[in-house]
Parts: C-alpha cells; sequence; structure tokens
C-alpha cells in the first residue's frame, strides 16, 4: 500500500478561550478548522466530554460530548477520559475516515496533582491494522521522563513489533529529550525539521509532535495565522504518511 494518508494532532485547550467572564467558546469554529484538515486520522488532546460549569456559561455548548462534535461526516469519534474535575471531565480523543477495531486507554498519571493517560486506538487501513497512540504528557520535566519510560513499556506489552505505529499528541517538552527517547523506541519525528506549535500567538516551540514506526515520511506542516491563533493556545501540525 503506497498511497499517502493525513494525521494531525491538536490540544484544542478544551474548546474555550481566554480566562474568567471575558472567555470565550471556540468550540464550533473548531468543528470547522477540523473539517479543513482533511485528514483520515486526527488526535485530539484537552478534549471534553462534559463541563456543567462551561454548559451553564456558554449559551451555544454542545448538547453532546467535543469528540463526537468535532467529528466530520463520516468520521467515527473515539475518546477517552484522562481528568475527572469538579465539574466535567476531559481527555484524549481520536477522529477517523477509518474503520475503529478497539480502542484501549493506558493511566499515565505520575502524581496526584496532574491527571494524565494515553489513548490507544487500532483501525482498520484497508484490510491492515494501524495503531495510534494518542497521548498528553505532564508539565513536570521529571514525569515526562517517567511517562516516556512508561510510554515504551506500554508499547513492547501491547502493540505488535511489525505492526505500523503513530504515536502523537502534545509532549509538553521542546527539548531532545523526547526525539530521543522516541528514536531508542524505533519511532522517528520528521528530521531536520522544527516546526512550532506554542504558544499559538507567537509560536517559539515544538511541544506537540507526530512519531511513526513502520511508516513512510512524506511531509509536514503547522497551520499559522490569526484565525489559527484565535482557536486554542496551540497549532495544529499535520504529517503525512504511506506505508512501507
Amino acid at each position: 500500500m503506497s498511497a499517502v494518508f493525513r494525521v494531525a494532532t491538536y490540544n484544542i485547550h478544551k474548546g474555550v478561550q481566554g480566562l474568567g467572564p471575558t472567555r470565550r467558546l471556540e468550540i464550533h469554529n473548531l468543528a470547522l478548522a477540523v473539517a479543513t484538515f482533511d485528514a483520515d486520522v486526527v488526535c485530539l488532546q484537552e478534549v471534553r466530554q462534559m463541563n456543567r460549569r462551561e454548559e451553564q456559561h456558554f449559551k451555544h455548548w454542545p448538547a453532546i460530548g467535543q469528540a463526537a462534535f468535532l467529528a466530520p461526516p463520516g468520521y467515527e469519534s473515539v475518546y477517552s477520559t484522562n481528568a475527572v474535575t469538579r465539574h466535567g471531565e476531559h481527555g484524549n480523543a481520536l477522529l477517523s475516515r477509518w474503520p475503529v477495531r478497539q480502542q484501549l486507554h493506558e493511566d499515565m498519571s505520575d502524581h496526584r496533582f496532574e491527571q494524565r493517560g494515553l489513548l490507544h486506538v487500532e483501525l482498520d487501513v484497508h484490510g491492515q491494522v494501524l495503531h495510534v497512540l494518542v497521548l498528553h504528557l505532564g508539565l513536570v520535566r521529571a514525569s515526562r521522563v517517567r511517562q516516556l519510560a512508561q510510554l515504551q513499556r506500554y508499547i513492547e506489552r501491547t502493540v505488535p513489533s511489525t505492526a505500523a505505529l503513530l504515536v502523537a499528541g502534545d509532549f509538553n517538552e521542546y527539548g531532545a529529550l523526547v526525539p530521543q527517547a522516541m528514536n531508542a523506541m524505533n519511532l522517528k519525528a520528521f528530521e531536520g525539521k522544527k516546526m512550532a506549535t506554542f504558544p499559538a500567538r507567537l509560536p517559539l516551540l515544538q511541544l506537540d509532535y507526530v512519531f511513526a514506526r513502520g511508516l513512510v515520511p512524506r511531509a509536514v506542516q503547522v497551520l499559522r495565522g490569526r484565525a489559527w491563533a484565535s482557536m486554542s493556545d496551540h497549532l495544529p501540525l499535520l504529517a503525512e504518511f504511506s506505508f512501507e
């Protein structure tokens, strides 16, 4: 199989921008934005399944979870909770043009102040299995070191060594730690290309990545501009691959 397919990863900041009473709802703009990706797989972080406070605050708060709301027609949506809060819950999500074979979840919380998780989805790509892991690592560097080690153990335990694999998400790390750790797992990003995704209004750091194993990298880009900068504190990263 040599056809090129597109993968997007995007931290949507729970569909809301701003602070306090001046915060604004961006989930409807994000739905339009996700459709423009024209991606076969969309990996999302900071996705709200429900939030009672925001539902009361915003007149047009969606009546369904954000993952399902953001899925363009013809896509399957998969959601997994990372954090349960006073007013609701949020986590990772995946939208796919291809059929979903199964989904799994791994708790990656490193301490009681941060609830983190990993969403694992198996996709059927015209009869071939593609494993996709969506994750959002912690804010503390020591936590990220331990979470990367946990990720390696999880992959060794659940993903066959010969299977095509994508790992995408917000790694909360801009140094060499993440690429080096992922390379040790035989997972590669686009070499020699620094794709700054954060902060959205003045992108200086790459916190968001798509790593792959058993796939051929074809192209990568970050979507920039005033409209993108207004919808989230991260910019979306789009990558293209084909099967080996």
